[in-house]
């Protein structure tokens, strides 16, 4: 338990400093730079999700400090997306700024689960999202990403609303290790105990919880 709980302490530090520093940046400005991110993420940021295809996660109302952390992470090679970096190289560093800060002011929109759901389904998505499964050592999912889910900070963002097939394919992306720009590597720890009807059941709830 010791281990498990320092490192989680750390973490949870780095989210309220994080939290403690406002982003810099021009909304409106951000506004015009996102015109490259509206044809996947939409005009109103609220993504997309496929079900059974591809998922573009909702931005609105998500912490700047992250998004800003998420594009520069893209855009120096730390964070692996080919679907993002031809968009990401065509800003610069104010530009991500003020695309980071302009999304964060934005409503956040409903999450969609993109395909059905059993009440058993959710009701484990559910203990892994707020209770976790500490005979298998997955901490749930609020000890970092906050009450109700909503996000801490500029290193745990939001999940409560987000799109299930992106939090899903994220959750992939740790567990197999083509992601790995989140802190401590607490969710390589995590997503690696985590088998595919975890990923597909705290999803899914997760996708369907209020986004505010």
């Amino acid at each position: 338990m010791k281990k498990l709980l320092t490192p989680l302490a750390f973490a949870m530090a780095l989210g309220a400093a994080s939290a403690a520093q406002a982003l810099e940046g021009d909304a409106k400005a951000g506004q015009q730079a996102a015109a490259v991110c509206t044809s996947c993420h939409q005009p109103d940021g609220g993504g997309m999700n496929i079900a059974g295809g591809q998922s573009w996660p909702r931005l609105a109302g998500l912490d700047a400090d992250y998004l800003y952390k998420q594009l520069r992470d893209i855009k120096a090679g730390s964070r692996q997306s080919p679907v993002m970096m031809p968009f990401v190289s065509m800003l610069n560093e104010q530009q991500m700024r003020d695309v980071a800060v302009y999304y964060s002011q934005l409503p956040a929109t409903a999450g969609k689960g993109g395909e059905q759901a059993s009440a058993e389904d959710l009701a484990h998505g559910e203990k892994l999202a707020t209770v976790g499964d500490w005979e298998r050592y997955i901490v749930p999912c609020q000890s970092c990403h906050g009450p109700a889910n909503l996000g801490v900070g500029g290193q745990f963002p939001a999940l409560a609303g987000q799109h299930a097939g992106y939090i899903a394919d994220q959750l992939r992306a740790w567990k197999n290790g083509t992601r790995d720009n989140d802190p401590l590597h607490l969710m390589l720890a995590i997503a690696e105990r985590m088998d595919e009807k975890d990923i597909r059941a705290v999803s899914q709830w997760l996708s369907r919880q209020p986004a505010k």
